[in-house]
């Protein structure tokens, strides 16, 4: 269909008409409901079977990649040209709704979880770090992982951690329901899949670039927010550039310089997570009392003010804490830039009672770290030592914009 507007005109593909407005979804991706009036048809495209419909036949000649299922948007099955939803998919469904990913490469399927995203655990993260470690060493190419995307982040970091991996894993989401308009559904997917297919050899989140149809980044998997609560393009690496991009259409793939290339390595799980650990974003005023929720954990990490600071008035309390056991990571609010407890008199009081830098790391990362590293090693300085050692690309030596 072609709309005019004035003086514009856009090209799109008709969907249906809803109380008596025409709803169009343009070749940008948006959808727009405008009057029947004001659009031309210029071409009728193939017919497409319903979802669901058929036999699909994967090309064996081509890489086979592994979709683990952990629930979310991305995890209904979806003809993307309506935005028909219904529940869980197989590889079959998948292919059905989204039939371009059979050009890429075939699939098997594997669910690990059916579960909203803020329903995800140190548990579940453990099952899937397992089972994307059993795909692995079971032949898969490449293995994508659905989830969804509040989450996504705490996830991806958890299992980069665990798992040393010779293949693309690739976590994916969608920011807008396929019944929505402008669904980043299907785009994400194939994006996934094409980095799944490619050259990459760590784990990865793949997300809109932009908020338009046009490229998808690539993420580490350390290094990645959700910085926004419904945008296409919410996912951003944060203190360094993305791993590379992906063109859409054409799903050319480029990496940078410092994305770890395919074959590095042999996989290795080390799954071990200490759950006793918690994350706290300090407030000015804070009683001291919302310590008395962590009395007895393993480890505490703090997002302090600016290069890293809480009240003075914590530091004795903080001090019987890591005298007790407690190892205490100080992290900043700020997201970019590094902690540095030299500075200022509070800094350097926390230094002298044994609070850990968290150098330029995440908040949520540090927190995954400190369950990793607690989980695999006892003894308190080595693990000092640990969460101030770069060990998956969470730490840059130096930190940019």
């Amino acid at each position: 269909m072609r709309y005019a507007n004035g003086g514009t005109a856009l090209t799109g593909t008709y969907i249906a008409e809803r109380d008596g407005m025409a709803v169009i979804k343009l070749d940008n991706g948006y959808n727009i409901g405008t009057s029947p009036q004001k659009i031309e048809l210029v071409g009728r495209a193939a017919p497409q079977p319903p979802a669901g419909a058929g036999v699909v036949v994967q090309n064996p000649d081509l890489p086979e990649l592994s979709i683990i299922s952990t629930g979310g948007t991305i995890a209904s099955r979806v003809d993307y040209r309506t935005g028909a939803v219904t529940s869980q998919f197989s590889a079959s469904d998948i292919l059905r709704a989204i039939p371009e990913l059979g050009d890429i490469a075939r699939y098997r399927d594997r669910q690990v979880a059916s579960i909203l995203s803020e329903n995800m655990s140190p548990a579940i993260w453990q099952d899937l770090a397992r089972a994307v470690y059993d795909e692995i060493r079971h032949g898969a190419s490449g293995v994508i992982v659905t989830h969804g995307t509040d989450t996504m982040g705490y996830s991806a970091a958890a299992v980069r951690f665990m798992l040393k991996t010779p293949v693309p894993v690739v976590f994916v989401g969608s920011q807008r329901s396929a019944d929505r308009p402008s669904s980043d559904n299907a785009m994400n997917t194939l994006c996934s899949a094409a980095v799944a297919a490619g050259d990459l050899g760590e784990v990865a989140v793949v997300m809109h670039a932009t908020t338009n149809d046009d490229r998808c980044a690539i993420h580490r998997a350390t290094r990645v927010r959700k910085m926004h609560t419904s945008r296409r393009d919410a996912f951003q690496s944060v203190g360094s550039a993305p791993l590379g991009y992906v063109d859409y259409p054409s799903l050319a793939v480029s990496l940078s310089d410092e994305a770890v290339r395919r074959g590095t390595g042999e996989p290795e799980l080390r799954d071990a997570l200490e759950e006793r650990c918690a994350l706290l974003q300090y407030y000015p005023g804070m009683p001291l009392s919302v310590l008395d929720a962590f009395e007895g954990y393993a480890g505490l990490v703090l997002s302090g003010t600016g290069l890293g600071h809480v009240s003075t008035d914590w530091i004795p309390r903080l001090r019987d804490m890591i005298e007790g056991g407690t190892a205490v990571v100080m992290t900043s609010q700020c997201l970019h830039g590094r902690v540095c407890d030299r500075v200022y008199n509070t800094g350097r009081d926390l230094l002298s009672i044994g609070v850990i830098e968290g150098e330029d790391m995440l908040p949520e990362v540090a927190l995954v770290k400190l369950m990793w590293v607690l989980g695999n090693e006892s003894d308190p300085e080595e693990a000092r030592a640990l969460m101030q050692t770069d060990l998956a690309g969470e730490i840059q030596r130096r930190s940019i914009a």
